[in-house]
């Protein structure tokens, strides 16, 4: 019975802690914390949050408010997979008149040592500042002292005067929390959209309102600070959120990002209400925030500008063209091959149009939007979009939200058709997009704020393989192989053939299909960035030639061999990142002296009647085999309770993909 005593004490220790962790003090760490060492029934966690409380409060500052957003966290490290939670990245917005400061940072580590607590503080040494681009700052910093077994702790505070950035906060990551804890003060002056997401129960979900005195000082008629003092007294709405035990997310096969499941809350500034004013909306609207992006400097203000230095250029492109498809062709083509993308995705800018153009560097929004200024200059329809990528996270499409951005592309009118635009993905064809893109609505950055659908069920992704074995002799299977790969695959394998030659791809190809041999390949449309690759190369594989039996597998390269959803059950759902058609046909002669010993059976499933089916045929005629696969999918997402009938078809995929021809000498 005593193993049994210990993880019951273990969990009341957990529950106990949980219930009063919102009165933690800082410094104040228990021997019991350090007795915490698993959550629940996850004995895998290299780390347990034991408490996080964060608040963010609205305060007066000379004649106007700023943000205080304050946070204190304290975590046990479990074992050396969890020592990352030791170092930490703020991030800083950097306004033009004002930046947000980094208040009051203290972090602490603690160890038992000898059955007593010994804490190690964080040197200030040990902050470092690091400029991310004109509009972000980073903060570093690592705890000191940390070993398996440790408790880290830090608190800090940002003053911001940026109200836009009323900070989000999340109650769920990677490690299980035992209490989350967020509080928000707002006054009536200002109406945020509050976006929550996730599956947890709030353990604590409050609103109360009363009223707060804020104190400020006048200004003169000169724009000067007077020693004048006037106070305001607005209602002030309460909010307090909080989650006990809350179970950490772990990634799974198929799935975008974990950021959109995570229990989390976000806010947006809709609305500023002050007295004696009218209401100012602030972007509360799709059309509103688009065209205040339309006219953002650091966006598409770039756009209604001169951009003279473009002229010349875009002459010289066009000429070469008599039609409105060519001249657009060329234009994208120069910008997508002449242009070197750094710098993290995002929606802004951090250098001017005429420096992207004359340095041929840019971030993604900048490449995009150059491009957008020379169809404009060329007298072209066109305009910049929005996006997030899959592994930025889900845009919530009924709420506004511009930070949910993190990528610019280009639309593009011209003889009747609209076509999107990436130039800053190399190999890319003209009116495709990176399958990254597809991953729900994009929105217009113009008036109209029209949102286009990029669904990965819309992106259709077919591969074809042909594979005739011509003979069987001297120990080998000899033939040759035909293969249209996915549009996808061949822009990565048209950079592999242009990064190292066509020679040393053939070899490495050759160590990547474990033992076939591949010679004298050939490719075509290889420079036709717009359409697949094809491939055709003579092969062969080795078998035992004294043997009686030859066993071979009728899928020769690129076989599935295991199934890709191995769990029993799934919590999220399954996101595929297109539509997926893979098509295999093998034509093999049987030798004189051979004769089929074993042929597998021919097959047919379907997934759900209509969501994807899969063909497995094959037949014999005389001294000929046919053989042919199909697996269609027909949709790329799939529901987790759809999920259990897609393990089970892919499980019958992979065990016949599995099964062998054998022949047999003839005696």
């Amino acid at each position: 019975m005593k193993p049994i005593f210990v993880i019951l004490i273990c969990l009341f220790s957990v529950s106990t802690y949980a219930q009063t962790g919102s009165k933690m003090k800082f410094g104040k760490v228990s021997k019991e914390e350090f007795a915490i060492n698993s959550f629940n029934d996850d004995t895998s966690a290299h780390a347990i949050i034991l408490t996080e409380i964060g608040s963010s409060q609205f305060e007066s500052e000379g004649n106007w408010f700023k943000l205080i957003y304050r946070v204190h966290r304290r975590i046990k490290i479990i074992d050396k997979f969890g020592l990352d939670e030791a170092r930490h990245k703020l991030t800083l917005y950097r306004g033009g008149e004002k930046d947000e400061e980094l208040l009051n940072l203290k972090a602490s580590t603690y160890n038992l040592v000898n059955n007593e607590i010994v804490e190690t503080p964080m040197d200030s040494k040990s902050v470092f500042t690091e400029k991310v681009d004109k509009d972000f700052t980073n903060k570093r910093f690592a705890l000191p002292n940390v070993k398996e077994g440790s408790i880290i702790e830090y608190s800090y505070t940002i003053s911001s005067p940026y109200f836009h950035h009323l900070r989000s906060w999340r109650f769920q990551g990677q490690y299980p929390r035992l209490w989350s804890e967020y509080k928000v003060a707002i006054p009536e002056y200002f109406d945020y959209i509050q976006v929550q997401q996730g599956f947890e129960k709030f353990e604590v979900k409050t609103r109360e309102v009363s009223r707060q005195t804020f104190s400020f000082q006048d200004k003169s008629s000169a724009g000067i600070m007077t020693n004048q003092t006037y106070t305001a007294s607005p209602t002030v709405g309460k909010y307090t959120w909080a989650l006990k035990d809350v179970p950490s997310i772990h990634h799974e096969n198929f799935i975008t990002t974990l950021d959109n499941y995570f229990s989390q809350i976000e806010f947006q500034l809709s609305a500023i209400n002050l007295p004696d004013r009218d209401k100012k909306p602030t972007e509360s609207t799709w059309p509103e925030l688009m065209k205040s992006l339309l006219e953002d400097k650091d966006m598409g203000a770039c756009l209604k500008e001169d951009n003279y230095f473009l002229t010349s250029k875009v002459k010289e492109l066009t000429a070469k063209s008599t039609d409105e498809e060519g001249m657009a062709r060329n234009i994208y083509q120069w910008v997508r091959d002449n242009f070197v993308v750094t710098g993290d995705d995002k929606i802004w800018t951090n250098q001017s149009l005429k420096t992207t153009f004359n340095s041929k560097k840019g971030n993604v929004t900048e490449i995009n939007l150059l491009l957008t200024a020379m169809l404009l200059n060329a007298g072209f329809n066109a305009h910049p979009l929005v996006l997030s990528t899959r592994d930025n996270g889900y845009v919530f499409q009924q709420y506004p939200l511009y930070t949910h951005f993190n990528y610019t592309i280009v639309g593009l009118y011209y003889a009747d058709k609209y076509v999107l635009l990436d130039a800053a993905t190399p190999w890319l064809g003209f009116g495709k997009l990176p399958v990254e893109c597809y991953n729900g609505g994009a929105r217009r950055v113009d008036a109209t704020g029209e949102m286009v659908m990029l669904s990965a069920d819309s992106l259709f992704e077919q591969t074809i393989t042909s594979a005739t074995v011509t003979a069987i002799e001297d120990g080998q299977l000899k033939g040759f192989i035909f293969q249209k790969p996915s549009y996808f695959s061949s822009i990565d394998l048209r950079e592999k053939v242009a990064s190292i030659g066509k020679e040393k791809f053939l070899e490495k190809y050759n160590k990547e299909h474990n033992g076939i041999v591949a010679s004298e390949m050939q490719f075509e449309e290889l420079d036709s960035l717009e359409v697949p690759l094809m491939i055709n190369y003579q092969f062969k594989t080795n078998f035992d030639n004294n043997a009686d039996l030859i066993y071979f597998n009728p899928v020769m390269i690129d076989r599935q061999q295991k199934n890709p959803f191995m769990a029993m059950e799934r919590k999220f759902p399954v996101e595929m990142p297109f539509v997926n058609d893979e098509l295999y046909t093998l034509n093999l002669t049987i030798p004189d002296d051979y004769e089929v010993d074993e042929l597998p059976k021919s097959a047919r499933a379907t997934l759900s009647d209509k969501d994807g089916s899969f063909e497995y045929l094959i037949s014999q005629f005389e001294n000929r085999i046919q053989f042919k696969f199909r697996l269609q999918l027909k949709k790329a997402y799939f529901e987790p309770d759809e999920y259990t009938a897609l393990r089970s078809f892919f499980d019958l995929v992979i065990k016949k993909l599995n099964e062998q021809i054998v022949l047999k000498k003839k005696k």
